[in-house]
């Protein structure tokens, strides 16, 4: 018996509703509709979190414990926020955990601090270290969903692209560039960088920009008033080079907050210690640096004051009786070089050990350590501070210590199964041992403790 047409229809409508293509959509829609987006801020907990995460393309969660004064200062800007970016196009939704009730949410997600602050763009996250006021934060998490190249067709359209992206990412501009010679590069590096390409402008853009000839692409930092030019080659290759050098201001000024800048950098940094980086002779340092920076891109050049940070400055040596400015290169991690002289490269202060730089002819000094370095001239020395390696494992986070730990655990209990000697033959750091070797094996033991 063949079955109407109307209900064959119905029917085949139904299954093509049911297949499993659909599933997704039907449960996404489901979930959506779980959390009451309304403009507010969505109180998550553990058994919905990664449901919200994977909900939304883009949110911006809280990690707070209730009883962290910064949080209680955080959250009234974080709901003014929110109302805003759920008006957006492209919204982004913000939510929060209590990270100190939920512990395993915050040994999942490397939560070493109150608050952390995490933006998670289609279910990856990347750490917030931008502005906390609600005006501010906004702008900065309209980057995100902002398109990968922004077109410019105009002066007008340039500058309020600048206005618009305020101070806290550096900003490419290619002017008389065409976007795919930069999309790529621009989606790889977006979470750092805003990228543009300009058409249509005025020779009074190029002399206010101070580039002469296209194409060009403009490097700037706004909050740092720098700017440099790239004239090519455009091979992505050269022209990543130039972003990745570009991404950091010629001189950095080191705080708790620049310093994670440079985990993802693999350049070593070149660091000048003064005794009060807002003085007048420090600043006057600094543009020394800013030149010897543009020179030398391979190196990542910063400063820091011994007032402004101490704990950090003492890490190299450093102390009140020491004399200031101080340069030493640093690996980023616990390795750092002083430059030693030699008899054959007369320099024009004492640098055996470390550097200090006197008050007259500062770049030509800066200039003779920087070839002292890469002559090989150099003292190598480990950090020993506990408050900077205490700061550095708390770059790395609470997950990964807990990984190590445990890693160290299974292979201490696999050899201690394999080989386990009777009471009478426990073996013992001979008398021959070397000073450095039992300091390596006492230095386990500490860090296991």
């Amino acid at each position: 018996m063949l079955l109407p047409r109307s209900i064959l229809i119905f029917t085949v409508g139904l299954l093509l509703l049911l297949s499993p293509s659909s599933l997704p959509s039907i449960e996404a829609a489901e979930q959506k509709q779980q959390f009451a987006v309304d403009g507010k801020v969505l109180e998550l907990e553990e058994s919905n979190l990664d449901a919200a995460i994977s909900t939304f393309d883009y949110m911006l969660v809280d990690f707070y414990a209730p009883w962290c004064g910064h949080c209680k200062r955080l959250s009234p800007e974080l709901d003014k926020a929110a109302a805003i970016l759920a008006e957006l196009k492209q919204p982004v939704v913000i939510a929060k955990v209590d990270a100190d009730k939920y512990s395993r949410v915050a040994s999942k997600h490397e939560i070493d601090g109150f608050p952390t602050l995490k933006i998670f763009m289609h279910g990856v996250p990347t750490d917030y270290y931008g502005p906390r006021k609600a005006d501010l934060l906004v702008r900065f998490l309209k980057k995100f969903v902002a398109p990968d190249v922004a077109a410019l067709n105009s002066d007008s359209a340039i500058s309020e692209f600048i206005e618009e992206a305020g101070k806290s990412f550096p900003l490419f501009i290619g002017f008389g560039l065409n976007e795919s010679a930069i999309s790529h590069l621009a989606v790889k590096y977006k979470k750092k960088a805003w990228f543009s390409v300009a058409k249509d402008f005025s020779d009074k853009t190029m002399e206010f920009y101070d580039f002469d000839k296209v194409p060009a692409l403009i490097a700037l930092h706004p909050s740092y008033h720098e700017q440099s030019i790239f004239y090519g080659p455009f091979e992505e290759k050269f022209l990543e080079d130039f972003i990745k050098q570009s991404l950091l201001p010629l001189a950095l000024p080191i705080n708790q907050d620049t310093l994670k800048l440079l985990k993802d950098d693999e350049r070593k940094i070149v660091l000048t210690i003064v005794e009060d980086e807002n003085d007048e002779r420090s600043k006057g340092l600094v543009k020394l640096l800013k030149a010897a920076a543009s020179a030398n891109r391979d190196l990542v050049f910063a400063f820091v004051g011994f007032k402004q940070w101490q704990d950090f400055a003492e890490s190299f040596e450093v102390s009140k009786k020491i004399k200031l400015p101080k340069m030493i290169v640093w690996d980023g991690n616990e390795e750092y070089f002083s430059v030693s002289s030699k008899p054959s490269v007369p320099l024009p202060v004492q640098v055996i050990g470390s550097d200090s730089v006197e008050e007259e002819n500062q770049g030509s000094q800066i200039t003779q350590f920087l070839q002292g370095y890469k002559e090989g001239s150099i003292i190598q020395k480990r950090i020993t501070s506990d408050s900077y390696k205490a700061f550095r494992n708390s770059m790395i986070g609470i997950g990964a210590v807990i990984l190590v730990l445990v890693v160290l655990l299974v292979v201490t209990v696999m050899q201690s199964l394999k080989e386990e000697p009777s009471r009478d033959h426990v073996d013992h750091p001979s008398s021959s041992a070397s000073p450095s070797e039992a300091l390596r094996s006492g230095d386990k033991e500490d860090k296991i403790d």
